[in-house]
């Protein structure tokens, strides 16, 4: 019998990771967001570079394309007392809260053509803010009810929210991350994503000590750099 030899394996360089350029906005309006993304998918298009904009908002309740009008329980002369804005969005999920103490991340991405898969995505995003907890010491998890997918909890509380918007493989929207004790409260005034049946805590309340978001932001971005293979480049800390 004739003994052939196997085929030896090419030695095909490995690509060089992807440049995100991570810029951190400090405290800034909805609006402004949306604005700042539609310009980074711009940039793509051209050609340039992914960006992973990291920030905290002004009050506001974004419904998602899934959200009811009901989730709302506040009404708008409450909105108007506490400040708090309403906005539609095209992100899935359903009704959120956003505002100052979170950390709000919108990582602006290309899965084309070697991540394109919507569920790996998602799952990436609760891995690196599962991840960036480990560090501070709070024991977090995805998990496996189907109606709490897309999010992060700590026991029965919901600690990260998380909702996309996919298009022509490009990524927009993102998470939020409860760091302070401050959004807690308006959560009082939603449904949370529709749940009824679980909490929302924070980073905060977890381990008895303050904590601030934009140092948050650093760990995350390096977790960030090594689940989606990207070298990040942070601008603005």
């Amino acid at each position: 019998m004739e003994i052939l030899d196997e085929p030896r394996p090419l030695n095909r360089p490995i690509p060089a990771p992807r440049r995100v350029e991570a810029v951190w906005l400090g405290r800034i309006g909805y609006g402004r967001a949306l604005a700042l993304q539609k310009d980074a998918v711009a940039r793509i298009a051209r050609g340039g570079p992914e960006t992973f904009l990291l920030l905290e908002h002004e009050p506001v309740f974004t419904l998602g394309r899934n959200a009811s009008a009901a989730d709302v329980l506040f009404t708008p002369e409450k909105r108007r007392e506490l400040g708090i804005e309403l906005v539609e969005t095209d992100r899935g999920g359903k009704v959120t809260y956003h505002g100052p103490g979170q950390l709000v991340g919108y990582p602006i991405l290309n899965l084309d053509p070697d991540r394109r898969d919507v569920r790996r995505y998602v799952r990436d995003l609760e891995q690196v803010l599962v991840k960036t907890l480990a560090d501070f010491g709070v024991t977090a998890s995805r998990s496996t009810v189907p109606e709490r997918l897309s999010s992060v909890w700590v026991g029965n509380d919901k600690i990260a929210a998380i909702g996309v918007h996919i298009s022509r493989w490009i990524t927009t929207h993102g998470f939020a991350l409860n760091v302070t004790e401050e959004p807690l409260a308006f959560f009082h005034g939603i449904v949370p994503c529709g749940i009824t049946d679980g909490g929302v805590t924070s980073m905060e309340r977890f381990l008895n000590r303050r904590v601030e978001p934009r140092g948050v932001a650093h760990r995350l971005l390096s977790h960030f750099g090594d689940v989606f293979s990207r070298d990040v480049e942070l601008d603005g800390a």
